[in-house]
């Protein structure tokens, strides 16, 4: 195992979508949580997720007394003229001592780094800003002090990036990888009028319904469209267009025609990360339960302890915790994952 010496210890940043999930993850050994208000500010916009001032302010608390970090996410993309909202958010940021705001608009970054200078912020994947060209503009109009890549880079691109960009580099380690369209996905506005980058939430709950057929059968319906059919062995996921199964160009079974449901791990290739100058280490999963927050946090707070080390890393099974019980690597290993 490579010395530690010649390695920069990642920060360990973990999702919290309640305030006992932050606390989960912060006891966990997570290094920082990020976590959002409970509007649409922020791009994980559900019904009984996030915080209201109150609770963030008590969570900001809890947080530096254990030697964690808040970061807070207002990372969806205001409609024109209504930007109020997100204005509040960052002058709520700054008040309670958020260590750092997540933006992907280019018009709320600017309001952040212009009315709190000494607010630190950090370039949302939603942005996808996937070039040195981009971050750098970020970095140099708005003082981006980290970018969050997006999840369709090699870690020899990672690298390259790293090399020609003035600020940190965090990117994503375990959970959703979804279509791997940061911050461009229009699906789920088509069919319910809800936008993911607008309003902060995919598939929306009003509009998911669950239909049995007469021979046991289940249609997951999104709106008035049925989104995939799941058999009575089969476990039904929630229905989301990307991962949905349909019947495409005269093909005579239905198929996933978008993303398969498979969830991002990159605990094998922690170490290959660190090289390439990743500074943290990003953990998806605000909508999940605490249980999921705990067990994933400490799986990978002990494979980043192994490393700094110097041991070769344990790497827990998590396949229980990825989305359809499969995992991938995705485009990190190389281009040829679809």
């Amino acid at each position: 195992m490579e010395a530690a010496s010649k390695l920069t210890r990642p920060e360990l940043v973990c999702p919290a979508g309640t305030p006992a999930a932050l606390r989960t993850a912060v006891d966990a050994g997570a290094d920082a949580v990020y976590c959002g208000f409970r509007d649409a500010t922020n791009a994980r916009n559900f019904p009984g997720l996030n915080f209201n001032l109150d609770e963030l302010a008590d969570a900001v608390t809890y947080a530096h007394n254990a030697g964690a970090k808040v970061l807070l996410a207002v990372n969806t993309f205001p409609p024109a003229g209504q930007t109020q909202l997100w204005k509040h958010a960052v002058d709520a940021a700054a008040r309670i001592g958020i260590d750092a705001v997540i933006v992907a608009d280019i018009g709320v970054a600017a309001y952040a780094s212009s009315r709190y200078p000494q607010l630190r912020l950090h370039l949302s994947v939603q942005a996808g800003a996937s070039s040195p060209e981009a971050i750098r503009l970020h970095c140099e109009e708005f003082g981006i002090k980290r970018a969050v890549l997006p999840r369709i880079l090699t870690v020899a691109e990672i690298a390259g990036i790293h090399a020609q960009i003035p600020c940190e580099i965090e990117v994503f380690v375990f959970g959703n990888i979804g279509m791997m369209a940061e911050g461009r996905c229009a699906l789920t506005s088509y069919v319910t009028g809800v936008s993911t980058n607008m309003d902060g939430v995919c598939s929306p709950p009003a509009d998911v319904h669950y239909l049995e057929d007469a021979d046991g059968t289940l249609r997951a319906k999104l709106g008035e469209f049925t989104i995939d059919r799941f058999s009575s062995q089969e476990p039904a996921g929630y229905p989301t267009i990307c991962k949905g199964r349909y019947v495409v160009c005269g093909r005579a079974a239905p198929y996933h025609a978008f993303e398969e449901p498979v969830s991002l791990n990159l605990s094998a290739l922690l170490l290959d990360l660190m090289r390439a100058g990743v500074t943290a280490l990003k953990i998806e999963g605000r909508q999940r339960s605490r249980a999921y927050v705990r067990s994933v946090v400490s799986a990978f707070r002990r494979a980043v302890d192994d490393i700094m080390a110097g041991r070769d890393p344990v790497l827990a099974n998590l396949i229980a915790l990825t989305e359809g019980r499969r995992e991938t690597q995705g485009a990190f290993r190389s281009k040829t994952w679809r």
